[in-house]
């Protein structure tokens, strides 16, 4: 997995957050072309999204629908809305641990009304706590 150092852009120049793991990083590379990217940080989902999701949407789908596992029923969720198609007939599946924090508020809410569909109810998260 390629490491992600963490930036702050101050008057034109970047601020790593730990410039020591960079450098350290950069001493263990072999000679050689390498590729930097630079992209404006983006706000991932929240701790408190991440444990209504798993411990309440989740859940409630889950037993409904008869799956045995969580991870099962995160699965069916993520390839009905997360999917896209790709070259060959593929389809690409997101991870959510990649969504923003709005976009998975909204896929969240797509999960609660795909519950609210079939019947299930799923408590809003200041009612679920």
């Amino acid at each position: 997995m390629t490491p992600i150092f963490k930036a702050t852009c101050q008057s034109g120049k970047l601020v790593f957050d730990d410039r020591e793991a960079l450098s350290r990083y950069i001493l263990n590379l072999k000679d050689g072309p390498v590729e930097v990217i630079i992209r404006r940080a983006r706000a991932q989902r929240s701790l408190s999204q991440n444990s209504y999701y798993w411990g309440v949407v989740i859940p409630l789908l889950a037993e409904y629908c008869g799956y045995d596992e969580p991870d099962e029923m995160h699965d069916a969720l993520k390839q009905r809305f997360l999917s896209a198609p790709i070259e060959h007939g593929l389809t690409r599946i997101r991870s959510t641990s990649h969504l923003t924090t709005t976009e998975f508020t909204d896929y969240i809410e797509k999960c609660r009304k795909l519950a609210a569909e079939l019947g299930v109810y799923i408590p809003d998260p200041g009612e679920a706590a």
